[in-house]
C-alpha cells in the first residue's frame, strides 16, 4: 500500500481571518519572509461593551491590557492581564493571566509544558473559552516557539485537554495560527485541531496591516506585533488599538 503524504496548505491571513466574524482571541507566532526576523501577533476582540472597552498599552518589555475608559469597567477578571512578557532571550504571549504563570516558572527552570499544568481553561461558563499561549525562543541565531491550548473536554468543565504544538527552525515566510473559538455562537465554540498553517508577508507595518484589516470590524479591539531579530535579538513592536 503506498501512503502519500499530505501537506498542510499555507492560508493567507486575510482569507483565514476573513472567514471568521469571532474568532476571540488570537496568537500568530512565525518568521518573517526573509528569514531574519521571529514573529508574534495577538489580537484581543470583544462583544460586550465591557470587553470591547480595552487597549493594549506597553509595559517594560511587554505588554497589558488596559480600560479605554475606568468608569465603564463592569469586572476586570479575565480581560485585565499582561499578554506579553519577556524572560531573557524567551518572549510569552497568551490570552489570559497564565503568562505570569508561565513567566514565573520558566524562571524556576520549569518547562512550558510543566508551567501551565497548575492552569486550565477559563471559568467562564458555558464557554470554558480555552487558555492558548505561546513562548518564542531566540538565542545565538536560532529560533524555535512552541504553542498551547487547554480546553474543556468538548464543553465537559470535568476534563481539561491538553495539548502543546512545538515548531523547530520554522520556515520563512510562514507562522502558525492559534486562537479561541471556531466561530460565533453560544456557547461559543473552542479552538479545534492543529495550529493553521499561514502566510507572513512584509515587514512588520505591512504584517501589522494585513492582520488588523482582515479583522472583523465590528469585534476587534487590539492588536500588538512583534518582529525580533535572530541574529541579535533587538525587537520593534507595533500597537493598534481600535478606542483612542
Amino acid at each position: 500500500m503506498q501512503i502519500t503524504e499530505v501537506k498542510m496548505k499555507t492560508v493567507s491571513i486575510k482569507t483565514e481571518l476573513g472567514s471568521n466574524e469571532y474568532p476571540g482571541r488570537g496568537i500568530i507566532l512565525g518568521r518573517s519572509a526573509d528569514g531574519s526576523k521571529a514573529v508574534a501577533a495577538y489580537f484581543i476582540m470583544g462583544r460586550s461593551e465591557n470587553s470591547r472597552n480595552r487597549i493594549f498599552v506597553e509595559d517594560g518589555e511587554g505588554i497589558r491590557t488596559q480600560a479605554f475608559d475606568p468608569s465603564k469597567m463592569k469586572d476586570p477578571s479575565l480581560i485585565i492581564y499582561a499578554p506579553v512578557r519577556v524572560l531573557g532571550n524567551k518572549t510569552i504571549v497568551t490570552n489570559g493571566d497564565q503568562t505570569d504563570t508561565i513567566f514565573e516558572g520558566m524562571d524556576k527552570q520549569m518547562t512550558f509544558e510543566q508551567s501551565l499544568r497548575s492552569r486550565e481553561f477559563e471559568p467562564d461558563a458555558p464557554n470554558f473559552t480555552p487558555r492558548i499561549s505561546g513562548v518564542m525562543h531566540v538565542e545565538n541565531g536560532t529560533y524555535n516557539f512552541a504553542l498551547s491550548i487547554l480546553k474543556s473536554d468538548n464543553g465537559d468543565s470535568s476534563s481539561c485537554n491538553r495539548f502543546t504544538f512545538a515548531y523547530e527552525n520554522p520556515k520563512a515566510g510562514t507562522g502558525r495560527f492559534i486562537h479561541t473559538y471556531i466561530g460565533d455562537g453560544n456557547p461559543l465554540p473552542s479552538f479545534e485541531g492543529e495550529p493553521t498553517l499561514v502566510e507572513v508577508k512584509g515587514n512588520i507595518d505591512e504584517f501589522t496591516d494585513e492582520v488588523w484589516n482582515s479583522l472583523n470590524n465590528d469585534n476587534k479591539v487590539s492588536l500588538f506585533v512583534r518582529f525580533i531579530d535572530v541574529k541579535n535579538g533587538k525587537y520593534e513592536t507595533r500597537i493598534v488599538n481600535k478606542n483612542k
